[in-house]
């Protein structure tokens, strides 16, 4: 998301100009296909928790001025002319920082930090071939970005876990440029999420940072995908960007298949076709198949992989290509405890997703907010399966617009991104949020937002259970919200922070509902290597011991089509703060941040050889 709160005293005029300049511009989608510069790599970092460089004394917005102070506005990237220059800045001379990263795990002084920090990097550019565009292109900033280029404003993106472009055609120079980038990661109570998690709240410049070239007018966007509960017809949908974009034609070629159509622009440069297919190979976590897409415009071809598979859910069972399918997951982070911070690799993505297939996962839950595009890919791969959520987490301001534009904005962008994605099957609009009609109002309007952006993956959103009022342990769910979802999913943690997991033995869930259910967390912490009794709480034997009980305890709800066990491997989180036990993570991974597994792994494993046997007969 991209917006504008400018503290200081501007006027109107001004205010409403730099939200004109500096608007959302639309996502260039399926960037690792495209022609591109690589900006990754070492940059120059500035540390600045006063944002001096941003706003002056009286708190002014220094870039909205008409002459900024070369001294302190760091933006401009100001080099000192001679000796009586007042410059209180120097990038050449700062410390250097690697993109992607977070700051946090590079720099121990930046391990708890939490505010700005400008990013420096120099850079050429051959002079581009006629008729081409440029953009810069942003995998992530965690969690506000203002990006500058040559000194010049560009804009600023809102939101920690998607991407974003800005358009520099005209803007550079065949030697001699440098982007800078402020990246604030403090926390806020109007933001999404919002001041209160459990995960590490990395900043930094977290994923890709590329130029990326395209023809003049170029496809910006597409959605290749079979339609709803059809296997017989191709949906397509193309977006083109560009002064040319109305009237065009567009072929779209899957040789493979021997597909071939065209499809022709309107005057805003959507086209839309369906095309008739026949004995496609459909993709299914048992056969991950990708065919070879190839969109064509103007001699310019754009190709990605693409997988195609049926979903609807059918009763309590959930459909995957008309074959009823249990969700043989866990719950994964976006960090890499190994190395340590945030992951964003193509490498990271295997590692997490590897393990979760020698668990015997055919699904992820990818919490709490968008991960890297590399996660999708690979899951599309590895016939994975995967859950992908906005972090709409915990308590939001839920009657302020402005919140709602972001969350909005977010779930926009991650199904913009994913959309073609054969392993994404659920879109998740929230975490644990407490019931109330505004926060109902809040997520109603998301679902609905999302049906109309896809209308064929499912819905879904980690809600909460309660012990209903007058017995003993039986468990329901008090949300209005499953009447609106297609999953009714759930976390529930009877044996960790609800008694001991005796209790798991007489606890009965109580869920009129025909729909499927999925239990969407359940776990409790444990030290890789702390061995005790299985009622010892923080030892390996508990957690193992919590496990079997809940997965016998799960297992008897007629509706359960799926699980994700919280969670694949421990994670940093400012929260836990017992000494010697925790140290600063969450420990209710069943893999350690060394790569050890600890013994509920295997518990959690046997469990899900024997459900793929039950299903396999089906």
């Amino acid at each position: 998301m991209k917006r504008f709160n400018y503290n200081g005293i501007l006027t109107a005029i001004l205010l409403l100009t730099s939200i004109h300049l500096f608007a959302q511009e639309p996502q260039i989608t399926n960037i690792g296909n495209r022609t591109s510069l690589t900006l990754n790599g070492v940059w120059k970092y500035v540390v600045d928790p006063y944002q001096t460089g941003y706003y002056d004394y009286r708190r002014d917005v220094r870039d909205q001025m008409p002459n900024p102070s070369t001294s302190e506005s760091l933006f401009l990237g100001y080099k000192a002319q001679d000796p009586s220059d007042r410059v209180e800045y120097d990038f050449d001379k700062s410390d250097n920082i690697l993109v992607p990263r977070d700051w946090n795990s590079q720099k121990e002084k930046l391990f708890y930090y939490e505010g700005s920090v400008w990013y420096y990097k120099n850079f050429d550019y051959p002079a581009p071939a006629a008729n081409t565009r440029q953009f810069i292109y942003f995998g992530a900033a965690n969690y506000e970005a203002d990006v500058y280029l040559n000194g010049k404003k560009l804009g600023k993106h809102i939101g920690g876990f998607t991407p974003f472009n800005f358009e520099v055609t005209g803007k550079l120079k065949p030697a001699g440029n440098f982007v800078i980038v402020k990246v604030d990661n403090t926390r806020g109570l109007e933001k999404v999420p919002t001041i209160n998690t459990d995960w590490w709240n990395y900043g930094g410049l977290t994923r890709d940072v590329k130029i990326v070239e395209v023809a003049g007018t170029f496809i910006q966007d597409y959605y290749i995908q079979l339609g709803k509960n059809n296997p017989n017809e191709i949906d397509v949908s193309v977006v083109l960007n560009g002064p040319e974009k109305a009237g065009q034609h567009i072929t779209i070629e899957i040789p493979e298949a021997k597909i071939k159509a065209d499809c022709l622009t309107d005057g805003e440069g959507n086209a839309k076709t369906t095309i008739a297919v026949k004995n496609l190979k459909l993709w299914s976590p048992e056969n991950p198949y990708l065919y070879e897409v190839k969109l064509i415009y103007n001699n310019n071809v754009l190709t990605d992989k693409i997988g195609f598979r049926t979903l609807l859910t059918k009763g309590t069972d959930i459909l995957v290509n008309g074959k009823p399918v249990f969700l043989r997951g866990i719950c994964i982070h976006e960090e890499n405890g190994i190395r340590g911070g945030r992951a964003y690799s193509m490498e990271d993505a295997r590692m997490l997703l590897g393990w979760a297939k020698e668990l015997g996962c055919n699904f992820v839950r990818l919490a709490h907010y968008p991960h890297n595009e590399n996660m999708a890919r690979v899951a599309d791969e590895l016939g994975i399966m995967v859950w992908s959520e906005v972090p709409v987490y915990w308590t939001i301001q839920w009657k302020n617009p402005d919140t709602y534009n972001n969350a909005h904005n977010q779930l926009t962008d991650m199904i913009t991104r994913d959309k073609n994605r054969a392993s994404v099957i659920i879109w998740s609009m929230a975490n644990e949020t407490p019931v109330s009609a505004d926060r109902t109002d809040f997520l109603k309007r998301m679902i609905a937002s999302e049906r109309q952006l896809d209308p064929v993956r499912l819905v879904s959103a980690a809600l909460e259970r309660h012990t209903k009022e007058g017995s003993a342990n039986t468990q329901v769910i008090a949300d209005p919200l499953q009447d609106y979802v297609d999953i009714i999913a759930f976390n529930e943690y009877i044996g960790w922070y609800d008694g001991l997991p005796e209790k798991c033995k007489t606890a009965q869930f109580e869920i009129n509902f025909d729909k499927p259910v999925m239990i969407s967390e359940f776990g409790g912490d444990a030290l890789q290597g702390n061995h005790g009794s299985k009622d010892a709480r923080w030892t390996e034997e508990f957690q193992e011991n919590l496990f079997k009980e809940t997965l016998q305890m799960l297992d008897k709800i007629p509706q359960l089509r799926g699980i994700t066990p919280w969670i694949l491997a421990d994670f940093r989180s400012p929260r836990r703060l017992l000494p010697d036990i925790q140290d600063g993570w969450n420990r209710k991974g069943l893999i350690s941040e060394t790569g050890d597994k600890k013994k509920a792994f295997f518990v959690l494993q046997d469990f899900y050889k024997t459900k793929k046997t039950e299903y396999d007969k089906k």
